[in-house]
């Protein structure tokens, strides 16, 4: 988990979005032109996400956790992209009801290993509900930056 890629480059703020799949578009679209993964990700993040919702209704700020197959990675990066509005993502687990999700914590990662230890790091970030409030008010991409490596772990 140390050597997943994080810079300000995959921080995304004042994303415009109506669907949740324009959302993932964009974000994925962002980690394509930086040569982080191939460009099947983006058809693979946006098909993964309609069979297996990600949309974690949380205090204060909804988020959702998309993430797709390890084949379409390049370099193993999280990418946070803050929406100016919040669009409805279905609930993880519960393909009927949705959440405003205004935070989207993108995964690309290629150790299912280092997946699983990221999620359980993420988990203690979407309980904290004063964390999830300043990322989304924050607009300096350095200080988010430094705050997710700092909470994940990322050197």
């Amino acid at each position: 988990m140390s050597d997943c890629f994080l810079d300000e480059s995959v921080i995304l703020t004042d994303i415009e979005a109506k669907t949740k799949e324009q959302a993932l578009e964009i974000v994925a679209q962002n980690l394509v032109d930086l040569n982080l993964v191939k460009k099947s990700f983006i058809p693979a993040i946006i098909q993964r996400e309609a069979e297996y919702p990600t949309g974690l209704p949380t205090n204060g700020v909804s988020v959702a956790i998309p993430h797709t197959d390890d084949k379409h990675v390049k370099t193993e990066t999280i990418s946070l992209a803050i929406l100016k509005r919040p669009v409805d993502f279905f609930i993880m687990g519960d393909g009927n009801n949705t959440t405003p999700v205004q935070l989207i914590f993108m995964l690309a990662m290629n150790e299912p290993n280092s997946q699983l230890s990221l999620l359980q790091k993420l988990m203690q970030i979407f309980q904290d509900e004063k964390t999830l409030t300043y990322i989304v008010s924050q607009k300096n991409k350095t200080d988010i930056k430094n705050l997710l490596k700092k909470k994940l772990g990322i050197t």
